[in-house]
């Protein structure tokens, strides 16, 4: 479970390296992004890049399932790690 900041960047850390080592996802996620290979460097340490990439992996439950999988996480742990992360504040509008 997700219970801390620094924990949801290492599944963010852990999700990235995951990506860049996915051949058939790493051009989608740089093609929807915009993101370079050098930002995966450049950024890897930046807890809203990291976000951006759990978003990207939380669009289709088989690529989280994968992630998850290889990882051995919960399923719904990157999730949690995204809430965590900035801009991955639900918001409530009532």
């Amino acid at each position: 479970m997700v219970k801390t900041r620094e924990a949801a960047e290492i599944i963010g850390i852990k999700a990235l390296t995951w990506l860049a080592g996915n051949d058939e996802l790493m051009p989608v996620f740089m093609g929807a992004s915009g993101a370079a290979v050098d930002d995966f460097r450049q950024q890897a340490s930046d807890p809203a890049f990291l976000g951006s990439v759990l978003d990207f992996l939380l669009m289709d439950d088989a690529w989280i399932m994968a992630f998850c999988d290889a990882e051995n996480l919960k399923y719904d742990e990157p999730m949690r790690a995204r809430a965590a992360l900035p801009g991955g504040e639900q918001i409530n509008w009532t």
